[in-house]
């Protein structure tokens, strides 16, 4: 069954980070999603651009309308979305242990 989880992080704290931190936690989610695609668990990924960058979707009249950037102000931000491969949800949860990286899992 494919699981998707959404990774948040700390924005404040990886602006504190220095660049040679913010490239080893890079690196180490890299390492991880190699692990995963390696033992048949990695069903695909995507880090996502800044929340600056977004456009908040919505009907107004029956059509489209946007707003830009999002309008909840919180400390952590949606960084990306990974999707597993796992047996069920507690299966799919013991794969997202990343110290850097909050997920919320969803089947």
């Amino acid at each position: 069954m494919k699981y998707i989880c959404f990774g948040y992080f700390d924005k404040g704290k990886f602006e504190g980070m220095t660049e040679s931190e913010q490239h080893a936690m890079f690196d180490t989610c890299f390492a991880y999603d190699d692990h995963l695609r390696a033992n048949g668990h990695f069903a695909g990924g995507e880090a996502l651009q800044p929340p600056e960058t977004a456009l908040t979707l919505y009907w107004k009249n029956g059509k489209v309308a946007t707003t830009d950037g999002p309008y909840a102000e919180t400390k952590e931000q949606l960084g990306g979305i990974l999707v597993l491969e796992a047996r069920d949800m507690n299966h799919a949860v013991t794969y997202c242990r990343n110290r850097h990286i909050r997920f919320v899992v969803s089947a």
